[in-house]
């Protein structure tokens, strides 16, 4: 038999369930944003890494304003988060240098949102052959950067981007 450790989500494992509130809301109220893997923060919306990433550098896009129901976000919202999605783009492909993106919301459950009471935009970075042989076959994920790292890599120059592109 083989097996994939992967000791960080422990943590997680232990306290899911226990865990009262939003993540989103809880992570953005603290102060915290090294240890919760926020990148960048913005008027409207902030920037968090997927804790559980389906790639290195996959990150949302959150509004501040805990809402699930996407027409119902004020417009100043929504056009912020547009717009940082497509600096976070750019910054992952400076930074990451991936080859392509997947961008998207999944509005509900049915959907496959995994935290349907609070809207977020989820953004994917895509590389010419990341779905390999363990994808495939074993039905796992390699993400080949720890989250402190990709952090690390990441906040400066989205901090930066934004604070030129939105003030």
């Amino acid at each position: 038999m083989n097996h994939l450790w992967a000791p960080w989500r422990m943590s997680y494992v232990s306290s899911a369930d226990r865990q009262p509130g939003c993540v989103f809301c809880s992570r953005c109220q603290q102060d915290e944003d090294h240890r919760h893997g926020i990148l960048a923060r913005a008027r409207h919306n902030f920037v968090i890494l997927n804790a559980y990433p389906y790639n290195s550098g996959h990150m949302m896009v959150v509004p501040y304003e805990h809402q699930s129901d996407f027409p119902s976000l004020p417009s100043e919202t929504v056009t912020e988060m547009m717009t940082i999605a497509q600096l976070c783009l750019v910054v992952l492909q400076q930074e990451l240098h991936c080859e392509g993106a997947n961008i998207g919301l999944n509005i509900g459950k049915p959907a496959g949102a995994g935290i349907a009471d609070h809207i977020h935009l989820h953004i994917v970075p895509r590389w010419t052959g990341d779905t390999n042989f363990m994808t495939t076959l074993g039905d796992t994920r390699v993400v080949p950067q720890c989250l402190e790292d990709t952090r690390e890599v990441l906040a400066p120059p989205l901090q930066k981007l934004l604070a030129e592109r939105l003030e």
